[in-house]
């Protein structure tokens, strides 16, 4: 497995032989995020997410997606408490919710292989939660609809990767900064992101936009500046921003990067 993985550390290809007895129990929560202060989303999450969290996107000059700002430090995610559970009412993003489950593509990149994280807490040999094969080594309805979860985020991921490159052609994003003000004077910023630029969303050629409109891109945009909002009130219970930061609320937050091989 390569490139930025976030909180996966052994993604492992998952085979009747070696996972043959493994058995999966979610209910341990999602204490393995509670170091991440962001992760990617997909444009079919973007109605959900921006009720919660701030949307930006992050990447290099050749590839950005978008991702939800979780924290105002880099190793804090705000949504998760001690006790691993994610605040309640709050959308938890397919990211998190396929851990530990994850696809690589084989050296071809034509085939995709799908991946357990050995280190999950909740992977065990003891018949603890779901398990992955039955006895006679075929899949299990679990293990199933697993699969079926990760080919239709792979879907999404293929589609939001589509609305990105629009973004790029058009020329729409523009480097962003937060700044935040801790309750103990700390200060804190956020960059490497970007976020809509208004000004150029307002001057692009009508068949652009009507291209934008047709495919639920513009949709994603409003929600996407809609979701700004959230770098006043996510911190709230720890962090106040600050002054100027108030004037940069059209803006973004900090990167979260998909794995390149899914």
């Amino acid at each position: 497995m390569a490139t930025q993985l976030l909180f996966y550390e052994r993604a492992t290809p998952v085979t009747a032989k070696a996972h043959g007895d493994v058995s999966v129990r979610s209910s341990v929560g999602y204490g393995f995020s509670r170091k991440v202060n962001s992760v990617p989303l997909t444009a079919v999450e973007f109605a959900a997410a921006a009720a919660h969290y701030p949307i930006v996107f992050a990447g290099a000059e050749d590839r950005v997606m978008p991702a939800v700002i979780l924290g105002a430090r880099s190793n804090e995610n705000f949504f998760v408490d001690e006790a691993g559970k994610w605040r309640a009412g709050t959308y938890v993003p397919a990211f998190v919710r396929r851990y530990p489950f994850v696809f690589s593509t084989d050296r071809d990149g034509r085939n995709f292989i799908l991946n357990i994280d050995e280190t999950y807490e909740g992977v065990n040999r003891d018949g603890r939660g779901e398990r992955l094969f039955d006895s006679d080594g075929n899949q299990t309805v679990y293990l199933q609809n697993i699969l079926r979860f990760l080919q239709e985020y792979q879907g999404q991921f293929r589609r939001t990767e589509a609305y990105c490159k629009r973004l790029k052609d058009l020329d729409l994003l523009q480097p962003m900064q937060a700044q935040f003000s801790l309750p103990d004077g700390e200060r804190r910023s956020l960059s490497g992101f970007m976020a809509l630029d208004r000004e150029k969303l307002k001057a692009i050629k009508d068949a652009d936009l009507r291209a934008m409109f047709d495919t639920d891109e513009l949709e994603c945009t409003f929600l996407h500046l809609f979701s700004m909002r959230h770098f006043q009130n996510m911190v709230e219970h720890l962090a106040t921003p600050a002054p100027e930061a108030a004037a940069d609320a059209d803006a973004g937050a900090s990167p979260a990067q998909e794995p390149a091989d899914t």
